[in-house]
């Protein structure tokens, strides 16, 4: 069917906002990941303390905690970063922001900093997910079939918007 006033879909790729090995979204050891229940996505084991922005966007949520930072995209994808797991009990312990709400980032931007060996000893796992929260505006979404990522350089994920 002929569109007079079609509009291209956006394609948005996501770089890996933290170096280390490549987790399924499913394999997550928290049910609200694993069972998708706020998107899909992918996660990543960290072997670093560094956090940087996946894409383009504005911060729109940055936990008080640092545990998680939530951006969107010029295009509306929303995208949330959240470093391990019951990683809100360290009340901001072991992490360091280097954002706020409202800012506007570049990909590879550092948003958070962490003690990796803090985390790992006191949370639950050091498994942080980066999840698309507005999945019902996702037409496609391709995962990286790497088995390891390199921070602000790794395409993770590659979204087509509806």
């Amino acid at each position: 069917m002929f569109k007079l006033f079609s509009k291209k879909a956006a394609v948005e790729e996501l770089v890996a906002p933290m170096s280390g090995k490549v987790v399924q979204i499913e394999d997550v050891p928290d049910e609200v990941f694993s069972q998708k229940m706020i998107g899909d996505g992918i996660a990543i084991e960290p072997d670093e303390g560094v956090v940087v922005s996946p894409v383009d966007g504005e911060i729109v949520q940055f936990f008080p905690t640092k545990h998680a930072v939530g951006l969107k995209t010029k295009s509306g994808l929303e995208i949330l970063i959240h470093i391990g797991m019951e990683t809100v009990a360290l009340n901001g312990e072991g992490f360091e922001g280097f954002v706020q709400q409202g800012d506007r980032v570049k990909a590879g931007d550092k948003l958070v900093s962490f003690d990796l060996e803090q985390i790992r000893e006191r949370a639950e796992s050091i498994i942080s997910p980066v999840v698309i929260t507005n999945f019902d505006a996702v037409d496609t979404l391709t995962k990286t079939t790497e088995t390891s990522v390199k921070r602000g350089e790794s395409v993770l994920l590659t979204v087509k918007m509806k």
